[in-house]
């Protein structure tokens, strides 16, 4: 059997048209009517201003300067994440503070940002800014740590990388932060293959995006710059790839979800094995399958069971590293950091590409099956597990 992979593209079918378009009109740079079309769609589903750039990454960096961090400055950002909701904190010259999660969400929790705040406070150096992560397409506790932060006068930036389309009480991932960034890297629920956005209620902060990720090129007839720009523009071949998934984005999130429930099911009657917890409040999208693995119950350990599904012919990977354990962030001040050590430790991510057929994922859910002792499933699949999807209409 071909090697199943984690996270892989899945073309709509009308990417390649928009591209075509590109190359027809020689709209090969980072200006062009895709990426604007792609903007005004990226609008249309959030509700918010946006701009195109080349990376999440470049969304974190760029959001954070706006929020005037600086040398010297301190950031409070959830632990268990990727390396690149963080490194834009040092980019600036800024640290920063890590938060756990709690058991409930996988998020940042928001009794620790609480007590991090006050004690901070008290210390009389309140954060620049706190990074809030949507951990795996599943979005964090806003209202709360909204109000956390609004009471300390300290703005928030959503790292909603992994979790466009989902929803938040009814309001999609990003809308009620500061600032939020998204990303479109090739692994990720929709793609540009690379690129990101940022988005903001603030149209002023958001041209002022636009316009550092330009270069800063001031509107005059010479090259004149006086101010720090990047190279960070999105360009108008990629955003023709986005105009075409930003179509079939609310199916993506059915077919993950249902990738989701499917591993749910089949290993319902396995001791050990739990899938992520699906919070309450919203709608995550599962962009990964999540399993927390118990393995007194379970039988053997996260790490053999990744040896065995490798073995397999099988790509699953351990939950993320937390921030507070990297040999980069060594040093790093960090409230609590037990349940994100737990996590990591326990935790992996299954096959969960939107395109993964009924005859893959049964191969990755026998495999896991066998892990245990288990005897292989008889029967097929079934497709009908995606009641849940339909709520809040996506």
């Amino acid at each position: 059997m071909k090697r199943i992979l984690l996270s892989v593209p899945h073309m709509g079918g009308t990417e390649q048209a928009y591209v075509r378009e590109a190359f027809a009109s020689n709209w090969l740079s980072t200006v062009g009517p895709n990426l604007s079309a792609f903007e005004r769609a990226f609008e249309d589903l959030v509700g918010l201003p946006a701009v195109a750039l080349a990376s999440g990454t470049a969304a974190i960096h760029l959001g954070l300067r706006l929020l005037g961090v600086g040398a010297g400055d301190t950031v409070f950002c959830s632990t268990l994440t990727f390396v690149a909701s963080t490194n834009p904190i040092r980019y600036l010259g800024a640290e920063p503070v890590f938060i756990d999660s709690n058991y409930e969400t996988w998020n940042m929790d928001p009794s620790l940002l609480a007590e991090a705040l006050r004690q901070s406070e008290k210390a009389g150096k309140l954060p620049k800014a706190v990074v809030v992560v949507d951990l795996y397409g599943q979005c964090a506790d806003m209202d709360a740590i909204r109000t956390i932060c609004d009471r300390y006068g300290v703005p928030i930036l959503d790292d909603a990388a992994e979790a466009l389309g989902a929803f938040y009480k009814g309001k999609r991932a990003g809308v009620l932060a500061d600032i939020a960034a998204f990303s479109f890297n090739g692994n990720k629920i929709i793609t540009t293959t690379g690129g990101g956005m940022l988005v903001s209620r603030n149209r002023a902060w958001v041209e002022k995006v636009r316009f550092w990720s330009q270069q800063a090129r001031d509107p005059a007839l010479a090259y004149e710059h006086s101010e720090l720009g990047y190279n960070y523009r999105m360009s108008n071949v990629l955003a023709g790839i986005g105009r075409g998934q930003i179509e079939v984005l609310d199916l993506r999130v059915r077919q993950r979800r249902a990738i989701a429930f499917r591993y749910r099911d089949a290993f319902a009657d396995l001791p050990g094995i739990s899938l992520m917890p699906q919070a309450s409040y919203g709608l995550p999208t599962n962009w990964l399958s999540c399993f927390l693995i118990d393995e007194r119950e379970f039988g053997s350990s996260r790490d053999e069971l990744i040896r065995v599904l490798d073995e397999a012919n099988v790509e699953s990977r351990p939950v993320w590293k937390p921030m507070h354990l990297q040999p980069l962030y060594a040093g790093c001040e960090c409230y609590g950091g037990r349940v994100a050590e737990d996590l990591f430790r326990r935790g992996i991510c299954l096959p969960s590409s939107s395109s993964l057929s009924e005859e893959n994922q049964l191969h990755v859910i026998n495999v896991v099956r066998s892990a245990t002792g288990a005897s292989a499933l008889a029967q097929k699949i079934q497709s009908d597990c995606v009641a849940e999807a339909g709520h809040y209409g996506v």
